[in-house]
């Protein structure tokens, strides 16, 4: 099994003597099934996994029937599936819970018995499909599984002293040795092409295989497509066309998500519901523009500007890619070695975006237009709040090529220099320090 950092997010939990169920959610294949059961293996004496994707009717009747004779419940459930429960030492996981809403239903009364520890494992668990006729337990403590970061990859493949390495020289904002420089930008690139999702990680580094890794990712890829027919009954023409749109919008200089291009007619009304749908799947991670960069910046956030990244990059160049049955190998490669004409800066925005969610950051980036003064037009790719610099915002640019220029961020910075605290810009090259501005290789975003 890959290691994942949520383990010790898991075992915190555990530590709290049952008070709350826990809620993993997280896009499909992303590892919450697989995590929760590795937990508990490890953690407990003896657990029981429900999986509702094949838990038959019979057995899901057992809820209904005894929903206020938990004793009865526990004993026909343990009989069932030939498993000794223990008070306090057993782990109940409720896999793909929102297939079986009544079964959530009913935490809060299992956690206030007390007997067992339980763990929900699902996504789409928000929409109104999986919430009708149930009260959502306060009960419920959530945490969302995301994709490998950057230094779960390293791990994978076995490159833990270059992770030290790379975390001490984040810490101290020395550079690193030029070969170490070189080796870990090109372990990014494979991050990016690989993207952060268990199997396909798991896949490329038990073959080398790029070609083997983009056939996992289509595989998920239509998952998600036919997971849109199942679950979005209604609206799933419009699901489908923002999901087929997300490289388009994304490969464009200005890449905030346009809805003209879904059609003439198009209006953001008609397709909340396909947004929130995405959302809701862990497939897209929105970011938005705050108009006004302060702490707050959920305060002024404009709700219908806003940027629509891939929760996985790895998903995105496959989805890229889509007009073909397969990616060749050799196009990987080139991507890999930057021979390839493309607008790479589209994978590499999208990477940092996923490294930031990763983090712990919500998403917001700043933009600005004025025809009649240039110097109020402006875009920084991303801000966020560090409370290392007196909770001063702290904006972010992404460069993928060599050259470039920082004129927005010397805007940004000449308009809100009191709002401010320390700039970065994520680049190809190593670490250097201009005042009060950062450059740093793209490979430490996940330490911001």
């Amino acid at each position: 099994m890959i290691e994942r950092k949520a383990y010790t997010l898991l075992q915190e939990w555990k530590s709290r003597n049952g008070t709350t169920a826990l809620l993993i959610e997280g896009a499909r294949r992303v590892g919450k099934s697989t995590l929760a059961e590795e937990f508990a293996k490890k953690e407990y004496r003896s657990y029981l996994l429900l999986d509702f994707a094949t838990v038959p009717d019979d057995v899901k009747e057992l809820f209904y029937i005894y929903s206020d004779n938990l004793e009865a419940l526990f004993r026909y459930l343990s009989t069932y599936y030939g498993m000794i429960l223990y008070p306090r030492e057993s782990l109940i996981i409720f896999d793909e819970i929102q297939l079986f809403p009544q079964a959530r239903g009913l935490i809060k009364y299992l956690v206030a018995d007390g007997r067992y520890d339980y763990i929900e494992t699902g996504s789409l668990v928000s929409i109104k499909k999986n919430t009708e006729n149930i009260l959502i337990p306060s009960e419920e403590e959530p945490l969302r599984l995301n994709p490998l970061d950057f230094e779960e990859f390293l791990a994978a493949k076995g490159e833990d002293g270059l992770s030290l390495v790379l975390q001490q020289s984040a810490a101290s904002l020395d550079p690193v040795p030029q070969a170490i420089h070189r080796k870990a930008m090109s372990l990014f690139r494979e991050y990016i092409l690989v993207g952060g999702m268990p199997q396909v990680v798991d896949t490329f580094v038990k073959t080398g295989s790029f070609a083997e890794a983009d056939r996992i990712k289509r595989l998920i890829l239509n998952l998600y497509r036919n997971d849109i027919s199942r679950y979005a009954k209604g609206y799933e023409s419009k699901v489908v066309a923002v999901f087929d749109d997300i490289s388009s919008q994304l490969s464009k200089q200005e890449k905030r998500f346009t809805l003209a291009s879904l059609g003439r007619n198009a209006r953001s009304r008609s397709y909340e519901d396909a947004f929130f749908w995405l959302q809701d799947a862990s497939i897209v991670n929105f970011c938005y523009n705050s108009t006004d960069p302060n702490v707050g910046l959920g305060l002024h956030r404009e709700r219908l500007t806003f940027k629509c990244y891939m929760a996985d990059t790895g998903l995105l160049v496959s989805h890229a890619f889509s007009d073909k049955r397969k990616t060749l190998e050799q196009v990987y490669r080139s991507i890999l070695f930057d021979k390839l004409e493309i607008n790479e800066g589209m994978f590499m925005e999208n990477i940092v975006a996923q490294s930031l969610v990763a983090s712990g950051h919500s998403l917001f980036f700043y933009s600005r237009s004025d025809r009649e003064d240039a110097d109020e037009r402006m875009e920084i790719d991303f801000l966020i709040v560090d409370d290392s610099t007196q909770a001063k915002v702290c904006p972010i640019e992404v460069k993928s090529k060599k050259q470039y220029s920082i004129t927005s961020l010397e805007k940004f910075k000449k308009k809100f220099s009191r709002k401010i605290g320390q700039q970065y810009v994520l680049h190809t090259k190593n670490i250097s320090i201009e005042g009060d501005r950062v450059f740093l290789p793209l490979y430490l975003v996940g330490y911001l």
